[in-house]
């Protein structure tokens, strides 16, 4: 066998059992598995994004426990929160130009690790300043190398079929990471106090650092695969220098095209109606009205159920409707609902917020697939770099609601106001969506990476 076909041999996992073959215009390549490697590295970055999304779940149950403790406003706490989901976006365009220079998996492990630094170190906190740092900073760094872009470049490298559908799944992981942390965590926060539950999250972090070094490879090629869908041999891009400025020069490019600043736009409502607000300010909402806190995270919890199967939903739909049109449709039905939650607060849980809780699920980033296929159609390969940014605009609006939402109800002494305003944005974005003009099919043109 050739030094090509040896070397490939040599990255076969036990899976990818088969002969090897030679085509003749690229190296050997090892016929596929019954099961595409693919969908491996798809389970294992789901599991990775399900061991992040633990800090996710705990800031809406920090904000009356550090009031209670330390007398922070819930302005200051919200402004900690702000900070951690500005970054959150911020980082999320540099991790995807990180990831194509330094690998996928390097830059992962090295996030978790951050995540876990920040979210233990809150334990010793006694000033704002240090909540700034810990959850603010530090968490908010490493939370964004592991925001959707990480989910974009997964799926832009290991597949060229389904793309829809896995990214809906991955998006989904998310959301499960929610399901299974949140009632865990406000459990622990009602019962032990907030700073086992931050330990909590530090350990959910670790935890997943092996899988991630162990199982996760960067390209179809390090086992000699092609992406899923594919029909020829893709090779492996050579680590591309310069990451950074590549991310600035792709974001000078985008800014140039009306599509980006619609999907910014939009985007940026999305955060703003979900992880800024109803995310972040709901459980303390709920509260005001006399629910307990447990009760509230659990319906976060169940937000967090049915935002699966919404999310693997609207990736199936992405692979066969106009992307424009579901964005509209999404973001028309978020507000509807916003405009009715004020109403809907008891002590106690009603059937009719139960149908908003079920209702809101599935819709709440089911935006996601929609936006990333425009991304793709429109800006190619530098879709997942366009995405961070077009991410970045999502948590900016997120953070902007987060402070603002704790401002309002310091000012007002309730949370009316915010759920108003946040529907009538979200019925601006769903006109905004319908705005996007389609992209003639080979009109790409990437920004070079040696530009």
């Amino acid at each position: 066998m050739t030094q090509t076909s040896d070397a490939i041999d040599s990255t076969r996992g036990p899976e990818d059992s088969g002969p090897a073959t030679r085509r003749p215009d690229g190296p050997a390549r090892v016929r596929g598995p019954r099961v595409h490697r693919a969908w491996f590295v798809a389970a294992v970055t789901f599991v990775t994004i399900i061991g992040a999304a633990a800090f996710r779940s705990l800031p809406g149950l920090l904000i009356d426990p550090l009031h209670e403790e330390f007398a922070w406003s819930r302005g200051t706490i919200g402004a900690a929160v702000s900070l951690n989901l500005a970054l959150y976006g911020l980082t999320a365009p540099f991790a995807a130009a990180l990831m194509d220079r330094f690998g996928i998996r390097r830059v992962v492990a090295v996030a978790l690790l951050v995540i876990a630094l920040g979210a233990g170190a809150t334990v010793w906190m006694t000033a704002p300043w240090q909540l700034m740092l810990c959850w603010g900073l530090l968490v908010g760094l490493g939370s964004g190398s592991m925001a959707l872009a990480f989910a974009a470049t997964v799926t832009n490298r290991w597949f060229t079929e389904r793309r829809g559908l896995v990214t809906g799944i991955l998006t989904a992981a998310s959301a499960s990471g929610q399901l299974i942390f949140l009632p865990l965590l406000s459990w622990i926060v009602s019962e032990h106090d907030w700073r086992p539950a931050a330990v909590t999250v530090s350990l959910a972090a670790l935890a997943v650092v092996p899988f991630v070094w162990l199982l996760l490879r960067d390209h179809p090629a390090d086992v000699g695969l092609t992406p899923y869908g594919a029909t020829e041999y893709v090779a492996k891009p050579a680590p591309v220098p310069g990451a950074a400025r590549r991310t600035v020069r792709v974001l000078l490019s985008a800014v140039r095209t009306g599509p980006f600043w619609l999907l910014a736009g939009t985007f940026a409502i999305c955060g703003a109606s979900t992880n800024g607000l109803v995310q972040t300010h709901f459980v303390p909402a709920a509260h005001d009205h006399g629910m307990p806190i447990t009760a509230a995270a659990s319906l976060l919890a169940v937000i967090g159920v049915f935002d699966v199967v919404g999310t693997v939903a609207s990736g199936w739909f992405t692979d066969r409707f106009d992307s424009r049109r579901l964005l509209a449709v999404y973001y028309a039905l978020r507000g509807v609902s916003l405009l009715f939650l004020p109403v809907l607060l008891y002590p106690t849980v009603h059937p009719p917020m139960i149908f908003f809780i079920v209702f809101y699920g599935l819709d709440w980033v089911a935006t996601v697939p929609p936006t990333l296929a425009l991304c793709r159609e429109h800006y190619g390969e530098d879709s997942a770099i366009v995405f961070g940014w077009v991410l970045a605009s999502h948590q900016v609006g997120a953070a902007v609601v987060a402070f603002l939402g704790g401002v309002a109800r310091d000012a007002f002494g309730s949370y009316d106001v915010v759920w108003y305003a946040s529907g009538a944005l979200c019925a601006a974005a769903a006109l905004m969506a319908l705005v996007i003009r389609r992209r003639p099919a080979g009109n790409l043109t990437p920004v070079p990476a040696t530009a």
